[in-house]
């Protein structure tokens, strides 16, 4: 019985300060999406397993909270927005003329034994453009990114940009297999020089995707990268995918945001929707991303349409941590009136309460002690 005392493992409640905390972060976060004209969206929380399917390529099957309705179908919590909201918009909006902005704020669930001691129910607000193939999308996006760290408060932060197409073009000139494919994918992401150099020279594939591949961990830094990744391109794809971040820095110059970007041709995503950019958000002193994204030109096809889009997630609980341990823009809380009243003083204590919110204050009606008795 002890238990009901207490919560599950990776769920907490919030509340007093942290509770007012949060909700005032979430507020700033959301007037970002409003300001560039993201419409609000509301999906389930749980929805039918097949909308995050390994065909669909987000967080492994292991990971999703199952559970079954009346008639026996299996159903999944939400554990990523992403294909919940392009299913939603599949469903709600044909995309062949129009460019389809949406935003949202809701609670996603990853069941995940290696999360060790990280929360397994986060809130999570982001915004999706579907609908929009364009280089200046991408850019609107990084802008908004930015945007949205500044409205909280943080003063020092960093977008890695990254590119997934660059990876894949290597991959496909090497003609690696899935298990070769997860290997070398591991061992990029944990910028190990060494294990990346040893594993593709233990391959007989072609010597120019070797050479770029062993140099991938390598491959991050300034704008001045992308001349030595496009050194290093093997094929038109991976020429492409160097152009394609070089026309996407010369937009978010136009916003006054390059100084915010760095790129780094070993990120990869754990989501295999993406098809040309992904990027993260940190600041100092933070070991996980705060904002994590990218292009899925595919995604729609599982749901019946063909769209490019690109859109990104906030883990606002994270960004919420970062903020209290630095201190940075802590949000007021504005003090509560309490009016003490007797029953005899009841009407008198309404229309002072209401005379009060009405100026914008707030007030707590106080019934006095044994003043409810009989």
């Amino acid at each position: 019985m002890q238990r009901i005392f207490h919560t599950p493992e990776g769920v907490r409640d919030i509340y007093g300060k942290e509770c007012v905390a949060k909700k005032s972060l979430e507020e700033r976060l959301h007037r970002v999406f409003w300001l560039h004209g993201f419409e609000d969206i509301e999906t389930p929380s749980f929805e039918y397993f097949e909308v995050f399917s390994n065909e669909v390529g987000t967080i492994p099957s292991r990971e999703l909270y199952k559970l079954f309705d009346r008639d026996n179908n299996t159903l999944v919590l939400r554990p990523d927005f992403t294909p919940s909201v392009a299913r939603a918009c599949a469903a709600h909006f044909s995309l062949k003329d129009q460019v389809v902005n949406l935003c949202y704020t809701g609670n996603t669930f990853v069941n995940s034994s290696s999360y060790q001691g990280r929360l397994r129910e986060v809130t999570q607000m982001g915004v999706e453009k579907m609908g929009d193939a364009s280089a200046q999308a991408d850019a609107e996006i990084l802008a908004m990114v930015v945007e949205c760290l500044k409205a909280s408060g943080l003063k020092e932060f960093q977008v890695s940009i990254g590119q997934v197409d660059y990876f894949k073009s290597l991959l496909e000139l090497a003609g690696l297999g899935e298990e070769e494919e997860e290997e070398l994918r591991s061992l990029i992401s944990e910028k190990n020089y060494f294990g990346v150099e040893e594993l593709v020279r233990s391959w007989n594939i072609d010597a120019q995707a070797a050479q770029a591949l062993e140099r991938m961990p390598q491959l991050f830094g300034r704008v001045e990268i992308l001349a030595k990744a496009r050194e290093l391109a093997c094929g038109s794809r991976a020429e492409k995918a160097v152009e394609r971040l070089e026309e996407i820095y010369s937009y978010l110059c136009s916003y006054g945001y390059e100084s915010f970007v760095t790129f780094d041709f070993g990120m990869l995503s754990k989501y295999r929707y993406y098809t040309g950019i992904i990027f993260q958000a940190y600041t100092y002193g933070s070991g996980e991303a705060l904002i994590k994204g990218g292009r899925y030109n595919d995604l729609l096809r599982h749901f019946g349409q063909d769209a490019p889009s690109i859109g990104f997630a906030i883990t606002v609980d994270s960004l919420l941590s970062t903020l209290a341990r630095r201190e940075e823009n802590p949000p007021q809380e504005e003090e509560i009136i309490r009016i003490e009243y007797t029953p005899d003083q009841s009407r008198e204590a309404i229309e002072k309460a209401r005379r009060l919110q009405s100026q914008g204050c707030r007030v707590c009606l106080c019934l006095k002690e044994g003043g409810n008795e009989g």
